[in-house]
C-alpha cells in the first residue's frame, strides 16, 4: 500500500499486490504523542501475526494481535497498527479467566468490530491457553468465540456476532456508491437488493449479476472512501451468488486506508443477517463465502444462521505468519 492511495484503483491493484503478510507502508496517520510505541520498542514477542480464514499464510487476511495491551494509549495502539500495516490489529485487555476486552485499530483509525482479527485472536489465545470458549467484549457488544483443534492440530474458531439488522439505503447514496465503483443499477442482481447490513459495523451490501463484473472491480478510492466515511460504513460487501449456499465476495475498505480486505468476518456476519432478514434463506442453514481470490489471497468463511435469534456464527481457521 502506498503512502497516498491512488484516486482510481486498477482492476488488479489490491492490497494483495505486495505480500500482505509482511509489514506494508501505510497512509500517514496523525500521532498526538511524541513517544508513541512502535512494534520495535513494544517488543516483537508481544505481537502475534496470523492470517485468518486460511490455513496457508499466503492466503487469508493478515492481522496483528497484541495479547496484553494493558498500559497502551490510543495513540500507541494506532501507531502499532500503522507500523504493522495490516487492515486491523487487535489489542487485548484481560478481564479474567478466558475473558478479555478487545479493541481493533486499522492503520488510520479505531474500528468498532473486526471479524478476521477476532478469529486470529481466538486462535492465538487457544494456542496459549487451550481450546474452548473465550468471551471477548468489543465496542459493539459481547462476542463469544469457540475454538477447536482438529486431528491435524489445526485450530479453528467460531465467533457469534452481535444481533444483526438491515435498513434501506437512500437512492442518492446508492447512486453515489455505484458511481464510485464504476457500476450502474443494471449491473446489480435484482434478487439481492441493496441494503445496509449491520453485524457489529455497517456494511453496504451490493450484489452483482455476474462473476466477471465482480472480478473486474476498479473503483475510485478517494470518492468511495469519502462516501463511506460520511455514511459510517466500514466496508462494502460486494457479492456474487454462485448458488444458494455459495457466494463470492470482495470488500473495499478505504476508510481504513486499505484498498481491499482479503477476508471480512464482520461483513460475513452482516451478510448472513441480510439474507435472513430479507427471507432469502431458510434457517437453520449454513453457507460459504469465498473472498480474496481476485487479489491472490484466497479465504474461506463459513456462515451459520439460526432460526431463533439474529446472531450469526462465522467460522474460519487461522495460522501463524512465519
Amino acid at each position: 500500500m502506498n503512502d497516498r492511495a491512488p484516486t482510481s484503483v486498477p482492476p488488479n491493484r489490491t492490497s494483495g499486490d505486495r505480500d500482505a503478510t509482511q509489514p506494508q507502508e501505510t497512509p500517514t496517520t496523525q500521532d498526538n504523542t511524541p513517544n508513541a510505541t512502535t512494534t520495535e520498542n513494544r517488543g516483537e514477542a508481544g505481537i502475534a501475526r496470523l492470517v485468518a480464514f486460511s490455513s496457508d499464510p499466503r492466503g487469508g487476511n493478515p492481522a496483528g494481535v497484541v495479547l496484553d495491551a494493558v498500559g497502551l494509549t490510543d495513540a500507541e495502539m494506532l501507531a502499532i497498527a500503522a507500523d504493522l500495516g495490516y487492515s486491523e490489529t487487535a489489542f487485548l485487555f484481560p478481564r479474567g479467566d478466558r475473558e478479555h476486552d478487545i479493541r481493533f485499530f486499522s492503520p488510520k483509525a479505531e474500528v468498532t468490530f473486526c471479524g478476521h482479527a477476532t478469529i486470529a485472536t481466538a486462535v492465538a489465545l487457544a494456542e496459549r491457553d487451550g481450546a474452548g470458549r473465550f468471551e471477548l467484549h468489543t465496542q459493539a457488544g459481547p462476542v463469544p468465540v469457540d475454538t477447536q483443534v482438529d486431528d491435524s492440530g489445526r485450530h479453528t474458531a467460531t465467533l457469534t456476532s452481535v444481533p444483526t439488522s438491515i435498513r434501506e439505503v437512500e437512492p442518492a447514496v446508492l447512486d453515489e456508491a455505484l458511481a464510485a465503483l464504476g457500476w450502474s443499477r443494471d449491473d446489480l442482481d435484482p434478487a439481492l437488493p441493496p441494503r445496509i447490513a449491520f453485524g457489529g459495523n455497517d456494511h453496504l451490501v451490493l450484489a452483482v449479476s455476474t462473476r466477471d463484473k465482480l472480478a473486474a472491480l476498479s473503483y475510485d478510492f478517494d470518492r468511495l472512501g469519502k462516501l463511506m466515511s460520511d455514511q459510517g460504513w466500514t466496508t462494502l460487501q460486494l457479492v456474487w451468488r454462485e448458488s444458494p449456499v455459495l457466494f463470492h465476495a470482495r470488500d473495499p475498505f478505504p476508510p481504513g486506508g486499505v484498498v481491499e480486505d482479503a477476508a471480512t468476518g464482520a461483513a460475513a456476519a452482516a451478510f448472513g443477517g441480510y439474507l435472513k432478514h430479507l427471507g432469502l434463506i431458510t434457517p437453520p442453514t449454513t453457507f460459504r463465502i469465498h473472498q480474496g481470490d481476485d487479489m491472490g489471497r484466497p479465504s474461506v468463511l463459513d456462515v451459520e444462521v439460526a432460526p431463533d435469534h439474529d446472531r450469526i456464527r462465522v467460522t474460519g481457521t487461522a495460522t501463524r505468519i512465519p
